[in-house]
């Protein structure tokens, strides 16, 4: 049995806590861009790198479901204008059937997104270790890191 001392993180400061809730909020018009630029600048801090590596990794994740979302969008479309295809004027019914699941698959993600980007970026703004579902341990695992910043070791 060891008499391990457990590593205390210092506080985050005004700064970083700054910094990570601009990466979540400015996610919202940034996309990508703006967790990626803080995650370079900011790398020293844990904290920061934190925050912003799981706004980052969201984005990555809304790209594939929107481009799966919109894959699927051209499939159906394409589909069903070539099985419809003829004298008849006017698309075939089943796009007045896929288009409005589509958009509100799009709007329901975009919701999304504005409620994680406010929830967390208030919770980064308190200076709280705060992790999405799933993809919190991700970026936990990325960046070797445990829970409240600790740094694990390989």
């Amino acid at each position: 049995m060891s008499d391990a001392v457990p590593v205390m993180t210092p506080e985050p400061t005004q700064d970083d806590r700054t910094m990570a809730t601009l990466a979540h909020v400015l996610q919202l018009v940034g996309w990508f861009i703006a967790p990626l630029v803080i995650f370079l600048i900011k790398r020293e801090s844990r904290f920061v790198s934190f925050h912003s590596l799981q706004a980052l990794l969201l984005q990555l994740l809304y790209m594939v479901v929107g481009g799966v979302l919109m894959g699927g969008w051209f499939v159906i479309m394409f589909a069903t204008v070539f099985r419809h295809s003829g004298p008849q004027n006017g698309p075939p019914p089943p796009v007045f059937f896929f288009f409005p699941l589509i958009w509100l698959g799009f709007m329901g993600l975009w919701v999304v997104m504005l409620v994680v980007a406010i929830v967390y970026g208030v919770k980064a703004g308190r200076g709280e270790w705060a992790e999405y579902p799933v993809l919190g341990a991700v970026a936990r695992r990325i960046l070797k890191i445990g829970p409240d910043g600790a740094s694990l070791q390989s």
